[in-house]
């Protein structure tokens, strides 16, 4: 699954106070929330939607805990494609990680916040951002290289073909 984050440069939201409000506001700089004004996503509003419902209720709640699919469609009260649409999208940000599995006796995974810790998962998510930013760095730099190749090659180019040019009788060099 490919590694997605929003990146958006924002002051921190340091001075709010209101957890709520600052868990939505986070959420959508991350890109994980819709974009919606007055709070409002396209579900109607944002902290009764799913997918804030979700970070809050669920794995902000009780972060160590392991949350199994069964158990996160009866909290929500939706399906089982819509609870894994949602946690795929967690996953792609890094913030979460999958647990049990064969270990839990029953072969079913279950999600929680990486490391069970909020800041914890995000140092995570912002090692994966440091690493692709780095590698974007790179792809620049390469890009960089090429296109001053090209536009030596092209000044180089006019010059030789002057000098390769047949002369014709009569003309002087």
């Amino acid at each position: 699954m490919p590694f997605e984050l929003s990146l958006r440069y924002s002051t921190p939201l340091t001075p709010i106070a209101d957890v709520e409000e600052v868990l939505r506001e986070f959420l959508r700089l991350i890109g994980y929330l819709p974009e919606g004004e007055d709070g409002r996503g396209s579900e109607g509003p944002i902290a009764q939607s799913l997918a804030y419902r979700l970070v809050r209720d669920c794995f902000l709640k009780d972060p160590s805990r392991a949350w199994y699919v069964e158990e996160l469609t009866a909290v929500l009260k939706t399906s089982k494609p819509t609870v894994y649409r949602h946690i795929n999208k967690l996953k792609s940000l890094d913030l979460l990680e999958e647990v049990g599995g064969v270990a839990d006796g029953k072969g079913r995974k279950g999600y929680r916040l990486r490391y069970g810790n909020l800041a914890r998962a995000w140092d995570f998510t912002e090692a994966n951002a440091q690493n692709a930013l780095r590698r974007y760095r790179e792809t620049v730099n390469h890009l960089q290289t090429l296109v001053e190749k090209m536009a030596q090659e092209a000044t180089a180019r006019p010059l030789a073909a002057v000098r390769s040019a047949p002369r014709e009788r009569g003309s002087v060099r």
